[in-house]
């Protein structure tokens, strides 16, 4: 499975714990929610899902499937940041067929799976402008839509509703949780009760069962 935790727990250095004894499976075609309050471990938790850090305590593993030339093949895992970073003067549609490109898809070809991917996060009308010109929450959803030309294994996303108003919050929550059908385990950590409600499965970081009993 692309993302299995056992026991994880951690904590920095000697200070408080910020979650003990997370058992999560997420499967490939599943989505679930970190949810908790600020300070609770939410962004903590998805770097160990990323892999970036070890956890305190506990196992955590992440995968992708198997191929028969190469069994262990690493996963592919993207991370859409809260706070979304782009290339300027590059246009949305630039940055959405980059990772198409890359992976040796034909330019037309790749021009129209970002475009069909820009619709599907409602920025059809935006493909053509440069980065620079979109607004927070046009810069979040570009990001979510070329995180997923890259076809991972494991999206992780941050808050990815915080900048945005309620219509279009709903619009991206529909989005990111349509994603059973590419077999991509998506793991959010989020605020947003429409969000979590949409989820297979909620990881509540503030449930007294994996706070730790402090130090």
């Amino acid at each position: 499975m692309p993302v299995e935790l056992v026991g994880v727990g951690h904590r920095f250095g000697s200070g408080p714990w910020l979650f003990r004894s997370v058992d999560a499976r997420v499967e490939a075609g599943s989505v679930a929610a970190v949810v908790g309050p600020s300070g609770s471990g939410k962004s903590t938790l998805l770097a160990i899902c990323a892999g970036w850090m070890p956890p305190a305590e506990g196992t955590a593993r992440t995968s992708g499937p198997a191929r028969p030339d190469r069994p262990d093949r690493p996963p592919r895992i993207a991370w859409v940041f809260q706070n979304p970073h782009g290339a300027p003067h590059r246009t949305a549609l630039d940055h959405v067929a980059l990772p198409l490109l890359a992976r040796g898809v034909p330019t037309r070809a790749a021009d129209e799976r970002a475009r069909l991917l820009l619709e599907e996060f409602g920025l059809a009308g935006a493909a053509d402008r440069p980065f620079s010109t979109l607004s927070g929450g046009e810069a979040q959803r570009l990001l979510m839509a070329r995180a997923l030309a890259g076809s991972p294994d494991v999206l992780l996303v941050d808050e990815p509703t915080a900048q945005l108003d309620q219509t279009t919050a709903h619009r991206v929550a529909d989005a990111l949780t349509a994603l059973h059908a590419q077999g991509t385990a998506v793991v959010i950590a989020t605020h947003d009760p429409a969000v979590r409600d949409q989820c297979d499965q909620v990881i509540d970081l503030g449930d007294e069962r994996y706070r730790g009993g402090g130090r």
